[in-house]
């Protein structure tokens, strides 16, 4: 019968080191973040996917098609953050909000300062507020303000 009173044990650090190159689609995305444009992609029916994907998710087909939008939209839907935790991106009272961007067929999540959530609705207008240093990541855009 095995000795089962002694256990091996190995020190372990969990890591995901792997990096995910961007490619052309992606790539164009964060570049236009990087220059205060934001960019889509046209799939071949004509709508245009914000934030851009690589392929067409209902026929696997690749889309390469990139196109300017406008950094202002819609609010179609929104959830009220009272307190913000340390990790987001306001550190006072905001919303997480899909917008519809002008020229854009499909939402993009963002945050929204509109300074109270009496202030917040579905269907108001909201323009980006860019960091005065934007360097290629969604951090570009600080947030989403009304008007």
């Amino acid at each position: 019968m095995p000795d089962v009173t002694h256990s091996l044990t190995a020190a372990h650090q969990l890591a995901y080191t792997y990096k995910r190159s961007l490619g052309p689609v992606l790539g164009r995305f964060f570049t236009g973040l990087r220059d205060k444009q934001i960019h889509g992609v046209r799939r071949a029916d004509g709508k245009v996917f914000v934030p851009p994907r690589e392929y067409d998710p209902e026929t696997g087909d690749a889309m390469e098609e990139m196109v300017a939008v406008a950094d202002a939209g819609v609010v179609v839907s929104w959830a009220w953050v009272k307190e913000p935790r340390p990790s987001q991106p306001l550190a006072k009272p905001f919303a997480y909000a899909l917008i519809r961007l002008d020229d854009a067929d499909t939402p993009l999540l963002h945050a929204v300062d509109a300074g109270s959530e009496a202030a917040m609705s579905t269907g108001m207008r909201v323009k980006a507020r860019w960091i005065d240093e934007p360097a290629g990541a969604i951090t570009d855009i600080a947030c989403f303000e009304p008007g």
